[in-house]
């Protein structure tokens, strides 16, 4: 569920008139509803509310400061993968206790500067990563608390650069090498064994893989306790899907707690999820205008001020957006059409091949379940400035990123660099 809704023909977001916000802060912006993100994050804390848990937001789907700071404030933990993304959580003043780090490469700094800040537990992806975060906790006097990553060798039935769980992704420790590198991490002066983590991909529409995982790592929990190894905490990671399409029915977060629950049975451990597309995946949307439309014998090209630079997925993924006006006229035809983007790239679409209302030059359109993997993958091909991003709370708008300026984007180029001799 999400708060973008017709009211007299105009889309709003929650109380607020999209065409207003748009000729405040000029276009593209993205612009995010408050009521759904709290809304999202509530269903999955009342889900897993019958047994111990930590619902870690995962900061990679959208890192803005206003929405992490949101999130917060409502008691959600946090889910890192670089040291950016720990400096953000720092700033919004969360609770080390609420934060694990995550991701393969973790470079020495990142390190240094999670274990200064106290993080729950390091996601551990590899033994020579456990053996240098042993290495560095010696140097810093202190012990640090891990998980390690398994690999449960399971199809997450997903996008193949989405999927995570097989043995031939990059992430994880392979499922049958688990039990020696926990015996290993047992030993170390400066590791504390504290959970085991588990993430099979993202966007997973059906409940059964994330069963299927627990089921192999349940088996692995038997192992490890047999080695006098407690595990505290049980990270499942995240990866439940969001409707794209109309007739798409991902599971809800409360068929999902059933499920793992019920698999889980008297595990005496903290539950530890990771979801981040599933709460801000559709509480947000890409506003563009549309600057030319393009008429030929095959198809209507419908050219927006928005490119590939600023929504990746279509291009990387190809992804379904939905695409929406933003004031309804029921008068007119829908037309087979691309809608496009300005870059340079015939890879530069929101949506393809598509029926969709006949736009007009300088009206607006609304890019749907564009909150997740958004704005975070943006770029400035072509010299393009980022957007800004807006967050809406009510009939109340606030810019909670100011859009990027020419003088910005070009300020850290050295135009006559001064070469070693």
């Amino acid at each position: 569920m999400d708060f973008f809704a017709y009211k007299d023909d105009s889309l709003m977001c929650e109380e607020s008139d999209l065409t207003a916000i748009a000729e405040a802060v000029g276009t593209p912006f993205y612009c995010y509803s408050e009521r759904t993100i709290l809304r999202h994050l509530r269903v999955f804390q009342e889900a897993f509310a019958l047994a111990p848990h930590l619902i870690c937001y995962s900061v990679k789907a959208n890192s803005n400061l206003a929405i992490l700071n949101l999130l917060r404030h409502a008691g959600s933990g946090f889910d890192i993968v670089s040291g950016g993304e720990l400096e953000r959580v720092k700033r919004v003043g969360c609770d080390p206790e609420k934060v694990v780090f995550s991701g393969v490469g973790k470079t020495e700094a990142e390190i240094r500067a999670a274990l200064e800040f106290g993080v729950r537990m390091f996601n551990v992806e590899s033994a020579p990563e456990l053996r240098r975060i042993n290495e560095i906790a010696g140097e810093m006097g202190k012990v640090a608390p891990i998980a390690l990553r398994v690999n449960p060798d399971v199809d997450a039935k997903t996008h193949p650069y989405i999927s995570t769980g097989l043995k031939r992704n990059k992430f994880g420790i392979p499922h049958e090498q688990a039990l020696e590198l926990y015996r290993e991490a047992a030993q170390m002066p400066n590791i504390r064994v504290r959970g085991l983590d588990c993430h099979i991909g993202s966007q997973l529409t059906q409940v059964t893989p994330f069963v299927d995982a627990l089921k192999r790592v349940k088996g692995l929990l038997e192992e490890i306790a047999a080695l006098g190894i407690e595990i505290t905490d049980l990270d499942l990671g995240g990866g439940l899907g969001i409707p794209y399409e109309e007739n798409d029915n991902p599971p809800s977060p409360q068929e999902l707690a059933q499920a793992l629950l019920t698999e889980l049975g008297d595990q005496a451990v903290t539950v530890l999820l990771e979801p981040g597309r599933a709460i801000v995946g559709n509480a947000g949307i890409l506003v563009a205008r549309v600057e030319y439309v393009k008429e030929t014998p095959d198809r209507d090209f419908i050219i927006t001020d928005a490119g590939m630079n600023d929504l990746m997925r279509p291009t990387l993924y190809k992804a379904y957006h939905g695409v929406l006006p933003v004031t309804r006229h029921f008068d007119r035809d829908e037309v087979n059409a691309d809608v496009v983007g300005p870059i340079c790239e015939t890879g530069d679409y929101f949506a393809q091949d598509r029926y969709v209302p006949k736009f007009r030059e300088g009206e607006l359109l609304a890019v749907r379940s564009a909150g997740a993997y958004g704005f975070v993958m943006s770029g400035n091909y072509n010299s393009r400035p980022k957007v800004a991003e807006v967050l809406v709370r009510g009939d109340q708008y606030a810019v909670a990123r100011q859009r990027e300026t020419l003088d910005q984007l070009l300020n850290n180029d050295v135009m006559d660099p001064q070469f070693n001799e």
